[in-house]
Order: structure tokens, then C-alpha cells, then sequence
């Protein structure tokens, strides 16, 4: 398993950036006749993640999806960090160009490094 970081050009400052997860979602409910207390509190998956960029970021990011989804899926890694899992080099090359082929220098996106374990 490959796994890349995805970067979108910032829309205000025009730099690279991606998102992370710095608290899950807390979703509650509101009774009409009765007080609810219940709490579920649930990590965004990548999609859901990269569709709350949109205005943040200069692209759309439907189509980023579409456009990953052809060579590999997005994930929220620890519940925190987007990254893209990508089965062969190949396919990673392949997202690669498609990127910068539809997003330009808009979008990129850049291998992990594997760590050693000990």
C-alpha cells in the first residue's frame, strides 16, 4: 500500500495546504417534546473531508474526488491526516499526471514515506 498527502492551493493565500482533522465531529439531537442528551462523535472519512474545503480551496473539490477515486481512495490516516492509499506505483504516477493535467499546479500530490518500525 502506497499512501500520498494531497495539497490544494490555498484560496486566500495561494499556498500549498491540506487539511487535518483536529477534533472529530460532535453530532447531537434536538427533541421537539424532551430534552436529549445523546452525543455521537465520529471522524470525518477523506471525502467528506475534502468536500468541506470547498471556497477554501481554488478547485472544486468534487471533481478532486472524481479524479482520485480513478487511482486509489481517500482516508482520514490516525483520524486525523488526508492522505490518498494507492495499490502500485503506477497507479500513484498515473494520479500524478491526471492531476496536474486537469488542476495544473492547483492540486499535487506527494508519497509518504514508509517508517521503519523497530
Amino acid at each position: 500500500m502506497i499512501r500520498a498527502k494531497i495539497w490544494f492551493r490555498c484560496a486566500a493565500m495561494h499556498d500549498p495546504v491540506t487539511p487535518i482533522v483536529l477534533r472529530p465531529a460532535i453530532i447531537g439531537w434536538e427533541a421537539k417534546k424532551r430534552k436529549v442528551e445523546t452525543q455521537i462523535e465520529r471522524a470525518f472519512n477523506g471525502e467528506e473531508l475534502v468536500r468541506r474545503m470547498k471556497g477554501w480551496i481554488t478547485v472544486d473539490p468534487s471533481k478532486v474526488i472524481e479524479v482520485v477515486n480513478q487511482y486509489g481512495r481517500l482516508k482520514v490516516l490516525d483520524e486525523r491526516e488526508l492522505v490518498v492509499e494507492i495499490e502500485k506505483t503506477e497507479d500513484f504516477q498515473g494520479l500524478e499526471m491526471a492531476l496536474a493535467e486537469v488542476f495544473k499546479i492547483e492540486v499535487n500530490a506527494e508519497l509518504v514515506p514508509k517508517i521503519k518500525k523497530l
